[in-house]
């Protein structure tokens, strides 16, 4: 009974793993798939194609697809820069600005 319930533990396993990779061999997902896909809920994603904040295809007229690498370029916009990048570009800045208002207070 035991190494039933072993086997089962780990055909469950598997399926579930299929499941989550399902999106990996798809290049135009559902409504359904892309919320699961990007992890947000449908009135979300219906609320960002109604505002053209996200790209999608209505080829029927009725239902909207989306294409996984657009979702994926959607979802990795707008970068926030690091702590680290921030102080960089601060000083950076504080040398370069400072040269330049210098140039233009001489005139």
């Amino acid at each position: 009974m035991e190494h039933i319930q072993d086997v089962l533990k780990q055909v469950l396993s598997e399926l579930k793993s299929l499941k989550e990779n399902q999106f990996s061999q798809k290049d135009a997902l559902t409504l359904e798939e892309a919320c699961k896909y990007i992890g947000i809920s449908k009135s979300k994603m219906y609320k960002h194609t109604s505002a053209g904040t996200i790209p999608y295809y209505k080829p029927t007229g009725k239902n909207i697809f989306f294409k996984k690498s657009e979702l994926d370029d959607w979802m990795l916009r707008n970068r926030q820069s690091t702590n680290e990048e921030l102080e960089r570009e601060a000083t950076l800045h504080c040398f370069t600005g400072n040269k330049f208002n210098e140039r233009r207070r001489r005139k």
